[in-house]
């Protein structure tokens, strides 16, 4: 069980693959390891994950192993990059906790979740998705199918789930006996509910569906208002809102102003704003019901018109006993969508309605993606006043390190700017999850008078990751230091993508506007994403990654959405960098194409969120292509993707630097010469550089799986079986464009 293979990382072509957990081996691979089908591998790329293994076809390169997007973004890796494949030992789950969507945590039954996840292999800090493991042969998953769609709806095959915590340690399986869990604690079989002048009941979730219509939910105790890093703005510009609509509404009506107050509060997943309201309406001592809009969607069409009454009946005993009263609707996206209404929202809307009407009350609706609410909620007579919340920058999460770890034993080493730094993207929910991890390995590591180092918060981010950027670059602990050569190229990308971000003051000094984007292009497996994954390492910069089909669409309007989503995120996680990466497949020349027009509206979209009315501001843009002939010239003027980086195949220098990274921890025999071999070389790519070492040790293998060395007559076998991939056609166009560019 202690051999290991660093294999090519290639995307899975099989949709049966997809979100699965599975990994595809070549049989040859899958004896060398010595590997029955549907044994469990340890892969380790940026981080360390785990999955089942099944044989491939047998048709591909031995040094590939097929992966599914999820297992790819486990490991932080991209098609291209390395994994080191090893058998594992798994243990059999005594728990399992883990954290999702606000939907899923309050939809799924623990029990349900278990079945979801039985038979699948994973580690602390992996995504798994609800898809059940069906592939092995005698394994049938009708019934949590059913009970997965019944909970969720048609959207359960799209909820990925992370793992916060398992026991025993280490890789582990769920069985029938495995206990399943919330992060949170929330369990939905198990509610509290609070009738009008009542004191709390559990209602199971075996009850019939009308019994579960809490007029009150109980809510976790609110902050002080100086606790509300990063969103105190916006709790000053509430409390004066509550203020006029609860204790002067004769004001109000004096100056013709109307006297009913509806907020949406928008903002990240995990930004805080139930905590917002809460806080502000705490202060402002008024009474707080809150309507979980995940919990009542899910629900029969009576039995959520009841639920949603009966909080709105609350709302009325409080008015009427003359106490200010807040109506807190959370996710309001979900229990009133924008997309395909459901003949419930009519009667939601008429019942919220009559709750504004109320004296002394306020309707208060939180919503992650505002873009997706009915519009008739967001009408003057409903909720016509907005306050967003934006993703915490370096210095707010300083604040929010500080307040969350203040009354905590934290030793005095920990260097909270550095941490901030380290944490792009992270919300107030995701910092929190990670003072807890820290907290877990220093109890582990100290039982009796524990401690949080900085090397335990350091640690904890390997499991935790941010999750408002769903879509983020994984970049281990790559910088622009580890890209050997490429000077020009690497100082291109620093000026145009790093300082804009980091020196906006001297570019406003200067009185020129930054660049919006950068194109890079050059011959397949040149390096191009490895490039912005070293950038963003270096910037510590939050990347939204998207490849150019994924937000290609058949349905009218849906990529332009998607384009629009895209951007609003990144701006949101401002400063940014949005990765398009295989652009030509995205925004193609205008009128060319054969898809009923969906590229021409996304290029449409792209130069509207480029360079449109609203401004781009801290965002930059990076398209990545080997065919940029084919991207639509009006994307490549100034102001858009403006500057035009080459990224030229690698010389014998860079070839020897990459053969001799990728041979870093490979044993090579004395008669290896690496300088002389990469100069051999000519036509080989970054990656079939990396392809011949790795061809190399598996031809070392093939002679002897006890072998210790690989030697130069291994290498030259390998030369044999890895052919170059550059096309000399395409490279000398490459050249040529690049020559006119300059």
């Amino acid at each position: 069980m202690g051999s290991q293979i660093t294999l090519t990382v290639r995307l899975s072509p099989s949709a049966l693959d997809t979100r699965r957990g599975v990994v595809r081996l070549h049989p040859e691979v899958l004896d060398a390891l010595g590997l029955r089908q549907w044994d469990a591998v340890r892969l380790t790329g940026a981080r360390v994950s785990a999955a089942l293994a099944a044989a491939g076809d047998g048709t591909g390169p031995t040094g590939v192993v097929l992966l599914d997007d999820v297992t790819m973004s486990n490991l932080g890796v991209t098609e291209g990059s390395e994994v080191v494949v090893a058998p594992v030992e798994v243990a059999r789950a005594t728990s399992v906790t883990v954290s999702g969507s606000r939907l899923a945590s309050t939809s799924l039954t623990p029990e349900t979740l278990r079945l979801a996840l039985v038979g699948k292999v994973f580690t602390v800090g992996d995504a798994v998705s609800l898809l059940p493991q069906d592939l092995a042969p005698g394994t049938d998953a009708g019934e949590v199918r059913g009970r997965l769609s019944r909970a969720i709806g048609a959207t359960w095959t799209n909820e990925l789930l992370t793992v916060t915590a398992v026991e025993p340690a280490g890789v582990v399986t769920v069985h029938p006996s495995t206990v399943v869990g919330w992060r949170d604690g929330a369990r939905t079989g198990e509610r509290a509910a609070v009738p009008v002048g009542g004191a709390p009941v559990a209602v199971a979730e075996s009850a019939p569906a009308v019994a579960f219509t809490p007029a009150e939910q109980q809510a976790p105790e609110p902050l002080p208002l100086a606790d509300l890093v990063g969103s105190r703005a916006a709790a000053r510009t509430l409390a004066e809102w509550f203020e006029l609509a609860f204790t002067r509404p004769d004001l109000l009506e004096r100056l013709g102003a109307d006297v009913r107050l509806g907020v949406l509060v928008t903002g990240p997943e995990g930004v805080g704003k139930a905590s917002l309201v809460r806080a502000v309406a705490h202060a402002a001592d008024a009474a707080v019901v809150e309507l979980v809009g995940p919990t009542v969607a899910v629900l029969e069409a009576n039995a959520a018109a009841a639920r949603v009454t009966a909080a709105v009946e609350a709302l009325r005993a409080h008015s009427d006993a003359g106490r200010a009263a807040v109506l807190l609707v959370d996710d309001l996206d979900v229990l009133l969508p924008a997309t395909t209404p459901p003949p419930l929202a009519t009667v939601v809307l008429d019942i919220l309605r009559a709750a504004v009407d109320l004296p002394k009350t306020a309707l208060v609706a939180t919503s992650a993606h505002p873009e997706a609410v009915d519009a008739r909620a967001r009408g003057v007579h409903l909720i016509d006043r907005e306050l967003a919340i934006p993703l915490p920058d370096a210095k707010t999460r300083v604040e929010l390190l500080r307040v969350l770890l203040r009354d905590l034993p934290v030793e005095s080493g920990v260097d909270f700017g550095v941490l901030a730094e380290r944490t792009p993207g992270f919300v107030a929910a995701d910092l929190v999850a990670l003072r807890r991890e820290a907290a877990i390995r220093a109890a582990l590591r100290d039982k009796d008078a524990p401690s949080i180092t900085a090397d335990d918060i350091v640690g904890a981010l390997d499991t935790v990751r941010p999750s408002s950027l769903s879509s983020s670059l994984r970049t281990g602990d790559l910088s622009l230091d580890d890209v050997g050569d490429m000077v020009e190229t690497k100082q291109a990308l620093t000026e145009t993508v790093l300082w804009p971000l980091r020196y906006p003051d001297s570019f406003a000094r200067l009185g020129v506007a930054p660049p919006r984007g950068v194109l890079l292009y050059g011959p397949p497996g040149g390096g191009k994403t490895f490039l912005v994954r070293a950038l963003a390492g270096t910037g510590q910069l939050n990347v939204l990654s998207v490849k150019g089909a994924e937000l290609m669409d058949k349905w009218v309007g849906e990529s332009e959405r998607a384009v629009r989503d895209l951007f609003r995120r990144a701006a949101e996680a401002a400063p940014a960098v949005i990765f398009l990466d295989e652009i030509d497949a995205l925004a193609p020349r205008r009128g060319q194409s054969s898809d009923s027009g969906v590229s021409d509206r996304i290029v449409a979209a792209l130069l509207t969120e480029l360079d449109g009315v609203e401004p781009l501001r801290d965002v930059v843009v990076i398209g990545a292509t080997n065919r940029p002939e084919l991207v639509d010239p009006a994307l490549l003027r100034p102001g858009r993707l403006e500057r035009l980086i080459y990224v030229p195949p690698p010389d014998a220098e860079a070839r020897a630097a990459i053969l001799k990274a990728t041979a870093r921890n490979t044993p090579l025999a004395e008669d290896v010469d690496l300088d002389a071999y990469a100069a051999d070389l000519e036509g080989y790519s970054a990656a079939d550089c990396a392809a011949l070492i790795r061809e190399a040790a598996l031809t070392a293998m093939r002679e002897s799986l006890e072998a210790t060395v690989v030697t130069a007559e291994h290498l030259r076998a390998a030369s044999a079986a890895v052919r170059p991939s550059l096309d000399p056609v395409q490279l000398a166009a490459l050249e040529a464009y690049a020559a006119q560019r300059s």
